[in-house]
């Protein structure tokens, strides 16, 4: 190997002139040339430093590596993987290694990515103080990341304030492979959905009503609700244009033996202003545990090659009847925070003709309604949320439904 020391400008003795000497850039660039242009396999990718992390929800994160053909591509690849894996939130530093191949079955051309990861500590916690309106709160918070090892997250909230105190519990399971909420179109999408694709720009008005008499937003004893939204685009600017109007009933009424029996109705109508279609991302969707149980979350209603397109009209009811559990188990503490469920749910969606009239809407909107019914457990989470455990019969399926 010759000598990295600068060689003299001048000097009979090593017969050397100044033109015969690559400057610098040149040999940059011819190096960089080497690097993009010579094929290299990827091998093997290893993560070194997991503990309780599990191998397998990793593995969608660093796919990308495996498709790199030449060194600078395994670079950025491999850069785009750190980043993925620190959107995950369990690893406090990640760093990527890129060496030649070992051992036995090793290719001239072989590369090993090893990423050598750290993660976050069992749990973390918070403490902060808020004032405003009047008053003021003290909040601790108690965080577990990565919980059962798959990217969960369990949470937890105490407010001590001096005006009211409160407290929450959340969950967070994130699904393989998509822990970003935005992303391009799969290939399997429909094309319905691909020609609503592309940038849109919706400039509204709205204007939401609500009359609230219950006792309580989760598992209201008594009272009644009355929600009205009502939203105008297409006179402030943008390229959309419709008026949408939709409505929550909901009637709350005890009976004997502490048992309370609800009722609800939802509906809505989207109105598409001038000749231009509604846009997919404002109609409405319907099935879920929200709306109809018993049928997966939004698949009800008008549908293209197994994508689920929303309707211009919907409505939906429900008919609950809670009690409390079987022979009082923890009456007056804990047992307070459960009770048994008993529920009929219907519903229905599509898409109207508005020159056909107001009756033929209604017949449209009375064929084949999906409605379910089951029971179940219900736990109540505080003011905040409640969970559901329920076994569901759905009937009036339609072919697509799921």
């Amino acid at each position: 190997m010759g000598s990295l020391d600068p060689l003299p400008m001048q000097g009979p003795e090593l017969g050397v002139h100044a033109d015969d000497i690559e400057t610098p850039e040149m040999e940059q660039e011819s190096k960089q040339e080497v690097l993009e242009n010579k094929d290299v396999i990827v091998q093997h990718v290893h993560i070194d430093g997991l503990g309780r992390t599990k191998e397998d929800c990793l593995t969608y994160e660093i796919a990308g590596v495996f498709r790199a053909k030449n060194l600078i591509d395994v670079m950025k690849r491999a850069h785009e993987a750190r980043q993925k894996l620190l959107r995950l939130g369990i690893f406090r530093q990640v760093e990527v290694v890129i060496d030649t191949s070992q051992g036995v079955d090793a290719l001239p051309n072989g590369l090993d990515v090893t990423f050598e990861v750290t993660e976050l500590r069992r749990m973390t916690g918070s403490y902060n103080t808020m004032v405003g309106n009047n008053e003021g709160s003290m909040v601790l918070g108690l965080k577990l990341p990565n919980v059962f090892g798959r990217a969960e997250k369990l949470t937890f909230q105490f407010s001590y304030g001096t005006k009211e105190t409160s407290y929450g519990l959340s969950f967070f399971k994130p699904q393989p492979g998509h822990f970003e909420q935005l992303g391009c179109l799969a290939r399997t999408a429909s094309f319905a959905v691909r020609e609503e694709s592309g940038h849109s720009l919706k400039s509204s008005l709205s204007h939401a009503m609500v009359i609230d008499t219950r006792n309580s937003p989760i598992l209201p004893r008594r009272g009644a609700l009355l929600k009205i939204n009502q939203e105008l685009a297409g006179y402030t600017g943008g390229d959309a244009s419709f008026l949408k109007e939709d409505f929550e009933l909901q009637f709350n009424k005890r009976l004997f033996w502490d048992s309370v029996l609800s009722a609800s109705l939802w509906g809505g109508c989207l109105l598409p202003i001038g000749d231009k279609p509604t846009c997919i991302a404002d109609r409405f969707y319907l099935g879920g545990p929200t709306s109809v149980r018993g049928f997966s979350m939004y698949s009800i209603g008008p549908q293209s090659e197994g994508d689920y397109l929303g309707g211009e009209v919907y409505w939906a009811g429900a008919v609950h009847l809670y009690t409390p559990l079987p022979f009082r188990p923890g009456k007056g503490g804990f047992g307070d925070l459960f009770r048994t469920h008993f529920f009929l749910n219907a519903g229905n969606l599509c898409n109207l003709n508005y020159g056909d009239g107001p009756r033929a809407h209604l017949s449209k909107l009375a064929e084949c309604i999906r409605w379910s019914y089951g029971a179940g457990i219900v736990l109540r989470l505080g003011n905040i949320a409640r969970l559901e455990l329920n076994y569901c019969i759905p009937m009036g399926v339609q072919s697509g439904d799921r």
